[in-house]
């Protein structure tokens, strides 16, 4: 009997170990602590705040502002471009706003306030899977994932080597 409750206390470890998952993400505050609003000094602000940071699948972009005062809008690239809200993926008018990035590829964000956009406040990220591929509308696998899978290998070899002892 005490054989067959510890097989099946290391069949379901085992079970659960190879479930484990991790999962880990960025948040990035648009502008830092400038936050998201017209740039009063550089009309690049936004594009130099991006330059230095590698955007991955799942990370998430927290865009700072008051309500009604601004609001952000995901766009197409010519939208982004002429500044229009006329090719609008999403739009979102209640500050703070955190928005997901699900998908490889280049994204457009930007203020619809009149005035708000054309004087730079506006905002382009490439988005990369983990292997650092920009293929747009690639998935990526969660980050971590090849770790994550040492430490499953990991407990299932003890689990076994445990169900081994056990027997």
């Amino acid at each position: 009997m005490g054989r067959k409750s510890s097989m099946a206390m290391a069949a379901v470890f085992v079970v659960l170990a190879s479930t484990l998952t991790t999962y880990a993400s960025t948040t990035y505050t648009v502008g830092d602590s400038t936050g998201w609003q017209v740039p009063t000094s550089n009309s690049n602000l936004y594009d130099d705040w991006a330059d230095n940071k590698t955007f991955v699948v799942g990370d998430d972009l927290l865009f700072n502002f008051i309500t009604g005062e601004h609001d952000v809008a995901e766009v197409t690239e010519p939208g982004y471009d002429a500044c229009t809200n006329t090719d609008t993926i999403s739009t979102d008018n209640k500050g703070p706003v955190k928005i997901t990035l699900k998908r490889t590829g280049d994204h457009y964000f930007i203020c619809t306030y009149p005035g708000h956009c054309p004087a730079g406040q506006k905002l382009k990220v490439q988005v990369r899977s983990e292997t650092g591929d920009t293929t747009p509308g690639v998935l990526s696998p969660p980050r971590n994932a090849a770790s994550s899978l040492v430490v499953t290998m990991s407990l299932v070899f003890v689990s076994i080597a445990t169900f081994v002892l056990l027997c």
